[in-house]
Formats: structure tokens, sequence, C-alpha cells
């Protein structure tokens, strides 16, 4: 049978307007989750920001996070409520943070040359990529390492080393502050470069290590120079170079790899800002602002310097591309000396 279109019209409307309200109830239920953050949230930040430092409190990724988040607060106009979530290397807060709602409201502090390192060595276990899981703000701040020696080392600086080192085979030995830190790798790109041969022996931690080194039961160390200047100061262990490409204020008598005959061998620990993947553009350029203000005053980089660290400021794009460049550099080592995770 045919019915005439204006029937079909006046019988269902009703039907029609009811389903309208019910898809609208339905989407503004919804509407949260559907919206970009910056949308749900209107102006950004309109309430409190958390920080996340993935380590112990006390430690220099803990001191930077704290002074810039501070400081990040007054820049923002809204707390920054820094929390400490320390475990796995690292990975349990930067793991955390990639799994956040990418609102602008969590944030790491990272230290991004581990954390580009363990997204390397335990891909399984990390919980995150450096490349998905994060949007860039910034990297804030650069560790210079110090390449340390004790007293079963007699050389007067890195030639002479690495001289020794090659007249015997596999008989110093580097201590590093664990397997697949920063530290253990520093030292494999540098056996590598130089083309010396050396044992690693890994500690739990630089303190160990360099107590070690101290009694001479290890020949050399790379570490940072926040866990080295006092002993170096202290006469107790003598610096061959720092791996910069030019002196740190702190150690200005210190040459640097390059200047000491090692060219092309720079190597420090970084730390930046990073927000979940997704984080909206306006409020990662409203962070990047926020952010490059704060690392322009002259109080943030004396409390970053007086941590050993060498204050910067990078847009996100630059961030992202420094960080991909951590990444390859440390996935080649990894590969090519064979590093497993233990």
């Amino acid at each position: 049978m045919v019915v005439a279109a204006s029937r079909i019209r006046r019988i269902h409307a009703p039907n029609r307007r009811a389903a309208l309200a019910a898809a609208l109830l339905a989407l503004l239920a919804l509407g949260p989750g559907l919206a970009t953050p910056a949308l749900a949230d209107g102006a950004y930040p309109a309430r409190p920001i958390k920080l996340v430092v993935p380590y112990t409190p006390g430690g220099a990724t803990d001191v930077i996070g704290r002074v810039v988040g501070q400081r990040l607060s007054l820049a923002l106009g809204q707390p920054v409520v820094v929390e400490n979530r320390a475990g796995a290397a690292g990975n349990l807060g930067a793991a955390a943070v990639a799994k956040e709602r990418p609102d602008g409201y969590t944030l790491l502090l990272g230290a991004l040359t581990s954390h580009s390192i363990n997204s390397v060595l335990m891909p399984a276990t990390a919980g995150f990529t450096m490349d998905k899981s994060f949007a860039p703000i910034a990297v804030v701040g650069r560790v210079p390492l110090v390449i340390t020696v004790g007293p079963s080392v007699t050389s007067a600086n890195l030639a002479e080393f690495i001289a020794l080192a090659k007249a015997k085979p596999g008989g110093l030995n580097y201590g590093s502050s664990g397997n697949g830190s920063p530290q253990h790798l520093a030292a494999e790109l540098f056996k590598r470069q130089a083309g010396v041969p050396l044992t690693h022996v890994p500690y739990k931690g630089s303190t160990p290590a360099l107590n070690d080194l101290m009694g001479g039961q290890v020949d050399v160390v790379f570490d940072t120079l926040p866990a080295t200047q006092g002993f170096i100061k202290g006469g107790r262990l003598r610096a061959l170079a720092v791996t910069t490409a030019q002196r740190v204020p702190s150690i200005a008598d210190i040459p640097t790899t390059a200047e000491a005959g090692l060219s092309g061998f720079e190597v420090t620990s970084m730390f930046g800002l990073l927000a979940p993947a997704g984080t909206p553009a306006p409020i990662v350029a409203r962070l990047s602002g926020a952010l490059k203000e704060v690392m322009g005053q002259q109080e943030v980089k004396d409390a970053l310097v007086a941590q050993g660290a060498m204050p910067t400021f990078t847009t996100p794009a630059e961030a992202r591309m420094q960080i991909a460049k951590e990444v390859g550099r440390w996935s080649a080592v990894i590969k090519e000396s064979d590093i497993k995770p233990d």
C-alpha cells in the first residue's frame, strides 16, 4: 500500500523528535570524552597541575623539578604540585604519566637520557616509548659527565689513560651505577670511540661505584658532575675530562674530551618536561611559553647550576628532535655492545 509522504512525516514526527532528543542527551553525557581536553576544561590552566618526578626526593631530578615547578606555577597562575613516583629506574612514574589524560594537568619532569635508554633496553616492561607516548614541551637542562680515575691510575691526562688501556687489553675496569645506566652506556661509547678495551663492573648506584674507585677496586668511572665534583675538589679523585663541548664553570680547570684529544665524544644526561601524547597544541604552546619565561630567570639558572646542571631551553619541536637523537644514539650502543637488561 502506498502512503503519502506527508502522512509518514505526520505519523513519525513525534518519534523522530524523541529520537533526536535522546541522541542529544547521549551526546551531552559523552561530551567530556568527545570534546578536546582544551575545550572541555575551558581556559588553560583552570586548576592545579601535577608534575610527576619519577625518582625519590632529594636527587638532582627532584630538585630541578621543584625549582621549575615553583616558578612555573607563578608563570601559569595555578599551583604546580610535585609528586614523586619512584620505581623501576624511573619507568614507573614515566609510564604513569604516559597513561594520563592528555589535558595538560599531569606532566613529567623526566631524566630524558635514562628514559630514552630504558625505552630501548626494556621495551616490554618500560611502559612507554619516547616517540609515541609523550608530547615534548622542552629540554630544560643537561648534566655533564666527568671521566674520573682513582689511585690505581697514574695517567696524568686522558691521552695517557687511553694509551695505558690499549697497552693492557681488558686489564682496566670501569665502574658504573648499574647495567643500562647512562654511565654504563657512556663508558661503552667511549670504548668504541677511543678504541680501548675496558671491563664493566656494575654497581647499585653511583655511591658504591665511586667508593670502590677511591679504594682502587676499579680504575675509572664515567659519572655525573653532581656525583663526582665533591670528591674531585676534595682531592680524592682525579678528573681527566668533562664530556661537554665547553668547559664546566664549577670545574673550569678540567679540559673537555675534545681538548684532551678525543674529539666527538660528548655525553650529557638530559632533563626535560613532557606531557602525555595527544595533548592539544594550544596547551603545549602555553606550557612552552611559560617555561621559556621560567628558564630565562637568573634564579632558576643559578639553582640548576648548583645541582651541576647546565640550564637550557628548547622549543617543543627541538625537544622532540633531541629526544629522537638520544634514542637513536643509545639504540646503536645497546645493539653493538649487546647490552641486556638485568
